[in-house]
């Protein structure tokens, strides 16, 4: 059954953008167990509930659903350094899909080339046997 801290607690994560098996792995449990309790199919324990807070910079009221205030005095830095952080972990998996394609275009420009280089020294072969052959006549 859905209760104010699952929906609360699956909309924290969706909002910062992250899948549940990012979340789950930063907060050190299993993607079922996080999926568990964003369905409200499980209750976590508290060191769990300190831990979310920690992890989306919220107080525990905010988390179970106790007051909609979702800052404490002195989170709005923490909450920037995540944002920031999970914004260069985007741009590093990015550069990482660049950095593959390249690679896999320069596998294949090389193939490429390894082929034109043999087709060329074939030709070559021919042309001295021609040429061989002319001079025999």
């Amino acid at each position: 059954m859905k209760t104010a801290f699952s929906e609360i607690l699956s909309s924290l994560r969706r909002d910062r953008g992250f899948s549940q098996r990012r979340a789950a792995a930063d907060l050190g449990i299993s993607q079922a167990l996080l999926s568990h309790y964003e369905n409200g199919a499980r209750e976590p324990k508290l060191d769990f509930v300190v831990k979310a807070c920690d992890y989306y910079f919220v107080p525990a009221d905010y988390l179970l659903g106790r007051t909609s205030e979702r800052r404490s005095g002195g989170s709005q830095l923490a909450r920037a350094l995540s944002d920031i952080i999970g914004k260069l972990e985007e741009h590093n998996s990015a550069e990482a899909e660049l950095i593959a394609n390249l690679k896999q275009a320069t596998t294949s420009e090389s193939k490429k080339t390894r082929q034109s280089r043999t087709e060329d020294k074939i030709k070559d072969e021919r042309n001295k046997e021609e040429k061989s052959k002319e001079e025999k006549k």
